[in-house]
């Protein structure tokens, strides 16, 4: 499968690009690197190979949920440029 003008054009207008022909050259250059590239890869014999899933085959040490070193609600707010009955407050941004 070769990628010509005709499908980077249809992807310039699916995303909304403005290429000119030297970008358009370049897009198709590489696209069509990428898919030989892939063909080469389906030239391998992968018959007897088991899918991928996890490289690692070991579970991530968990730790104990244990509440520490907690702010006060205070300290929290120390630092927000506004407050309201105990909470941050923000202006309205969404006129919903």
């Amino acid at each position: 499968m070769a990628i010509d003008e005709s499908v980077i054009l249809k992807l310039e207008q699916l995303a909304k690009l403005q290429l000119d022909n030297k970008e358009r050259a370049n897009l198709m250059k590489d696209i069509n690197e990428m898919l030989k590239m892939v063909d080469k890869l389906n030239e391998l014999d992968t018959s007897g190979v088991e899918p991928l899933a996890y490289l690692g085959t070991e579970e991530a040490p968990l730790r104990e949920d244990v509440a520490s070193d907690m702010l006060s609600q205070k300290e929290a707010l120390s630092n927000a440029p506004d407050t309201k009955n105990g909470f941050f407050s923000v202006k309205k941004f969404l006129d919903i």
